[in-house]
């Protein structure tokens, strides 16, 4: 019989392919957090906040998109973050045409600064503060250096006296003790004041005139816009030429040697180890005196973990009332990766209790329990279907056991029928299992809780 297609009949239709749907990725340098390892931040944003406490700094929080004035006027032009390493962009223009320049904050310094300006904070006395949060430099994303990443500052404000340069720097010390860094040694220098830079500025231009063949183009570039920052150089070939460089420490008037003098004295006394290095300077326009950094030979390259100090005149920079200033800010990612050269061990986040549901049909009755032990401060962790189901008894078993919980509390039917719930030991071994009523859960919650948070 003929197996032609009657008249009339339409082919049949047959689906296109799909076209196949492109898969995104996130920007170069800007990374993603993910468990577990956002535990070790969790971790460490703690001690953080306990060692700011013992030192009465308190949390500030400003926004991650600035005005680019700020950051021009207050970091200053001639400098690498300026003049090529700012995400800043030109906002949607008003109704009248007029459109923000705006930059996502490439450090927290100056950010601080005017938000302490904007809102009058050192009108009854000088302030300690200190922030967390990203910020974000257009540069070749490395280990250690990322196009996002995160930093711990602290802003000592309206403070004059060497010992709030020493305080923040004990500060910074104690969080090292705290964390179980060790292999941090911390150096010191003084740029002085703006008018013993301007003689040693002179001295420097001409040193370095006279070695102009041994400069790169870093180097010439820099030579008469921030001759300072030649003595930063990370090139070898010019290592001669910087360690004959005139130093900065020798041009220091009294006031600013005793101020440097009484900042020792203090870090002495406390038995804060450090060496003077005349060769370190910052790379921002606003430091005065007193500048340190905490670095480590373990990171490569990226070796410092923490860099501060005082910047007297950066508030007047940006419009405020002249206000004396000193602080630091840490690289959060280079602290973390330093804490994993050194093998030091962060505890895995666990529950202390893993819901073992045999029947989906029990949930009710499961989640009332759990919302009441969670109430009581335990931590718990519910098995919940996928689309496969519940699971076996033996499967909610593995993940419980994986889930690093101190026991499983099992929702069977004959547990439930009489009115009670089991509770296995997973962790000593013994796989000790004890019935619980489930109309006393307050009585025998506190039992199944950590003695101390593993975050």
């Amino acid at each position: 019989m003929s197996q032609e297609q009657a008249p009339g009949a339409q082919a049949p239709v047959f689906p296109s392919k799909q076209p196949k749907v492109e898969k995104l990725s996130g920007v170069k340098g800007m990374n993603d957090l993910l468990p577990p390892e956002s535990a070790r931040w969790e971790w460490l944003e703690a001690v953080v906040r306990e060692q700011m406490a013992r030192f009465a700094f308190r949390d500030i929080r400003t926004p991650i998109l600035e005005h680019t004035a700020l950051f021009v006027r207050g970091i200053g032009e001639v400098t690498d973050i300026v003049e090529k390493e700012m995400y800043s962009f030109e906002d949607r223009s008003d109704k009248h045409g007029q459109a923000e320049h705006l930059t996502m904050r490439p450090e927290g310094t100056a950010a601080v600064a005017r938000a302490v300006i904007e809102n009058n904070l050192l009108y009854d006395g000088g302030k300690r503060l200190f922030y967390m949060g990203p910020m974000f430099r257009r540069e070749k994303p490395q280990r250690g250096r990322y196009r996002q990443f995160h930093q711990v500052g602290v802003e000592s404000l309206g403070f004059a006296g060497p010992e709030a340069d020493a305080e923040v720097i004990l500060l910074a010390a104690a969080l090292w003790k705290a964390i179980g860094l060790t292999e941090v040694r911390l150096e010191l220098n003084s740029l002085g004041q703006p008018a013993e830079r301007a003689l040693h500025r002179a001295e420097l231009i001409a040193h370095f005139e006279k070695h102009a063949d041994k400069l790169d183009e870093d180097g010439k570039r820099r030579l008469h816009s921030n001759p300072l920052r030649i003595l930063d150089t990370k090139n070898p070939a010019m290592k001669d030429v910087v360690e004959s460089a005139p130093r900065l420490i020798d041009f220091l008037g009294a006031e600013s040697l005793a101020h440097f003098d009484g900042l020792k004295a203090i870090l002495d006394a406390n038995g804060v180890a450090y060496t003077i290095n005349p060769r370190l300077v910052r790379g921002l326009d606003y430091y005065n005196l007193s500048v340190f950094e905490f670095v480590t030979d373990r990171l490569g390259s990226q070796g410092t973990v923490c860099a501060g100090g005082r910047y007297d005149d950066l508030i007047a920079q940006i419009g405020g009332k002249p206000a004396p200033a000193v602080g630091w800010a840490i690289g959060v990612e280079r602290v973390l990766d330093l804490m994993k050269e050194q093998g030091a061990a962060i505890a895995a986040p666990a529950p202390d209790v893993y819901a073992v549901v045999p029947d989906a049909a029990a949930m009710p009755v499961v989640l009332r329990t759990l919302q009441q032990l969670r109430e009581a401060g335990v931590r718990v962790q519910m098995h919940a279907a996928t689309v496969d189901g519940m699971g076996s008894f033996k499967s909610q078993f593995k993940k419980a056991d994986a889930s690093g919980a101190t026991y499983a509390l099992v929702f069977g039917a004959d547990e439930l029928a009489r009115g009670e719930v089991t509770l296995k030991s997973l962790r000593d071994g013994s796989g000790a299992q004890t019935a619980r009523p489930l109309a006393e859960v307050a009585s025998w919650a506190a039992t199944l809780q950590s003695p101390a948070s593993n975050i």
